[in-house]
């Protein structure tokens, strides 16, 4: 199940795909200037590892997000130009960088990017996207990303000195998302197949009150309550969850009971994609470093696996891996382009 490159477009194969791209700006429009002059190291590459995957779905992960999808349009194009073709793309707006008009972080001062909904110096900054050779059906996208964090049943707010952090005036306002939550409906030949994304924060970078951990916790925890239909009907079959949880299953900080029942629940399966050619072991470590999706040079923490892909349990699995060369220039295109390894599953859709 790590044959990467397997061929996609085999009768009754869909290949999905998640690729955290970091195709972030430190402005509004910047992306899309540096698409267009089709010179940018970085989006050359991210452009490359996308077409090479031959994805017939791909959740896209730090994407800075345009009202008329401009940016996302001309990464399409450049997609195209190698090879490649998505005649379908969807997003909506995100959390990131939308401002609240509160303290978010309780160091006393607002308007910083990390007093916005979901971290952001920009509105928009680092979005997700959705880019498909099927059509999607916009009319029936489900979009959690404005729930409140506070409406979450059984929500792990956090607390400080017995009182709400960083005050009840911002965790009124706090939505559940830092990204976003969809459910996005793709019309396949056999019918619609429901990709269930999101973009949990990271569970660091904050204080003792653990903000952050506690908010990564509910974003991943939020899928178990949707499947168990907590808002509303949720598909029984023909899904799968994809996007960038930023926790592993073992190692590193962060609450990690959502994320071990997420890979646990019978109603989906843990294809484990595996690099083609794994790592040495590693004994210090207490993860399969073949199960690796990121590597955060110091002083980050390394290799981590932190991207996935669960496919609902009535879908039969034919191959799963990591985009992760071992040498040359395919490890230094995939370098250029992201921290992040792409990662793809290949099911049988019934």
């Amino acid at each position: 199940m790590t044959v990467w490159l397997a061929p996609a477009g085999l009768a009754d194969t869909l290949r999905l795909a998640t690729f955290h791209t970091e195709l972030e700006r430190d402005g509004p429009g910047l992306l899309l200037r540096d698409i267009l002059r089709g010179t940018d190291p970085q989006v050359l590459a991210v452009a490359a590892v996308i077409a090479r995957s031959r994805a017939d779905i791909i959740v896209l992960q730090g994407m800075d997000y345009d009202l008329d999808l401009l940016a996302l349009s001309a990464l399409r194009d450049s997609i195209a130009h190698q090879g490649t073709d998505y005649p379908h793309i969807f997003a909506l707006r995100p959390n990131t960088g939308m401002p609240t008009g509160q303290d978010m972080d309780g160091d006393g001062r607002r308007g910083d990017a990390s007093d916005r909904q979901g971290y952001g110096a920009f509105s928009g900054q680092g979005g997700m996207a959705i880019l498909s050779r099927y059509p999607i059906d916009a009319a029936k996208v489900q979009d959690f990303s404005g729930l409140l964090w506070v409406d979450l049943p059984g929500a792990l707010l956090p607390v400080w000195n017995d009182a709400p952090f960083p005050s009840p005036q911002a965790q009124a306002v706090q939505r559940l998302s830092s990204v976003g939550h969809w459910v996005v409906p793709v019309i396949l030949p056999t019918g619609p197949f429901h990709i269930l994304t999101f973009h949990a924060t990271s569970p660091v970078f904050d204080g003792p009150e653990d903000r952050n951990g506690r908010r990564n916790h509910d974003e991943t925890r939020f899928w178990q309550l949707y499947l168990d239909g907590a808002f509303g009907p949720a598909p029984d079959g023909r899904f799968a969850l994809l996007g960038a949880i930023n926790l592993s299953p073992s190692e590193g900080e962060g609450l990690k009971a959502p994320l071990l029942g997420l890979l646990s629940d019978p109603r989906m399966q843990d294809p484990r994609p595996r690099r083609a050619v794994p790592p040495p072991p590693d004994p210090k470590r207490r993860t399969d470093p073949a199960l690796d999706t990121v590597y955060w040079p110091p002083p980050g923490p390394g290799p981590r696996r932190v991207d996935y892909i669960l496919p609902s349990a009535d879908l039969k699995l034919h191959g799963a891996g990591v985009d992760w060369p071992a040498l040359g220039d395919a490890l230094a295109a995939v370098e250029t382009a992201s921290r992040h390894r792409l990662v793809w599953v290949d099911v049988a859709v019934p």
